[in-house]
């Protein structure tokens, strides 16, 4: 591969540990990784290194190299940004950096093993320079910006994501895909956006349910006969989800309000299947 080639390397969710980062990919001697998130992880150091190990093999044994070789093998030098947008960290900082050695139970001067993530601030507003460079990044900053506004100003989240739509066509602002792809758009937006907000509605629903059908003992029983019903039922599939989606055991359990405990015990499961 030529040094101004571009290798996709994204990781397919099938093939590791049920993990997908968002992007990576290899350009000029980099191994680059990048993700978005709207909820701060601070974990991210741990999972890119993870990912790195994962893109390593791959790009080892697509070229058949040779670990024992008395030669030193060349390798990409690993670039890791998360690109966020969520509300409850940064909100005056417009980037910072999250390092694997924070991790560490006993810290370490000079730690052997290190992972530097480096987090990037793009709210509305944030980075102005590198939005300059980028008037997609920019036109979807001030998409997610007049939705939280709208919501701001008393409107339901279906009706806030409308508006903001409506706004950006009006700017020219993502024209091509909120006009060719506004469905999708509209479905995704409804239901990532506020995912905390949804996954809380969620349990709350079920919780009511619960305590309709008289089942304050199903919850022990369901978890060892797998026939939960009402509130523990629904806390188990929102838990589930967030799995997939890599949230965190500590985040899900806060979350959904379970101890976290329980759902360290169901990401166990999930993890052996």
């Amino acid at each position: 591969m030529e040094r101004t080639d571009l290798e996709v390397t994204t990781l397919d969710n099938a093939i590791y540990m049920r993990m997908k980062n968002d992007v990576s990919f290899l350009i000029d001697g980099y191994m680059s990784l990048y993700e978005h998130q709207s909820t701060f992880n601070p974990n991210m150091p741990l999972r890119d290194c993870l990912y790195l190990l994962e893109l390593y093999q791959n790009y080892i044994d697509s070229r058949e190299l040779d670990l024992y070789s008395s030669v030193l093998l060349k390798i990409p030098a690993p670039r890791l940004v998360v690109f966020y947008n969520g509300q409850e960290k940064m909100r005056d900082e417009e980037e910072c950096i999250l390092r694997l050695s924070d991790a560490y139970e006993r810290p370490e001067e000079e730690p052997a093993l290190e992972c530097i993530v480096r987090v990037i601030n793009i709210n509305y507003g944030k980075n102005r320079q590198m939005m300059e460079k980028c008037p997609k990044l920019f036109e979807y900053a001030y998409l997610v910006a007049k939705i939280r506004e709208n919501q701001a100003a008393g409107k339901t989240l279906e009706g806030a994501i409308g508006e903001a739509v409506k706004d950006c066509l009006a700017r020219g602002y993502l024209t091509e895909l909120l006009t060719n792809y506004r469905r999708e758009v509209m479905g995704m937006l409804l239901y990532e956006y506020d995912e905390k907000k949804h996954l809380r509605n969620t349990y709350e629903e079920g919780r009511q349910e619960g305590r309709r059908e008289g089942r304050q003992e199903g919850r022990r029983e369901g978890l060892r006969t797998g026939a939960m019903k009402g509130r523990q039922k629904k806390s188990y599939e929102s838990a589930r989800n967030m799995y997939r989606r890599g949230f965190p055991v500590r985040d899900t359990a806060e979350i959904l309000e379970e101890k976290e405990e329980t759902v360290a015990a169901w990401y166990k499961k999930w993890e052996k299947r």
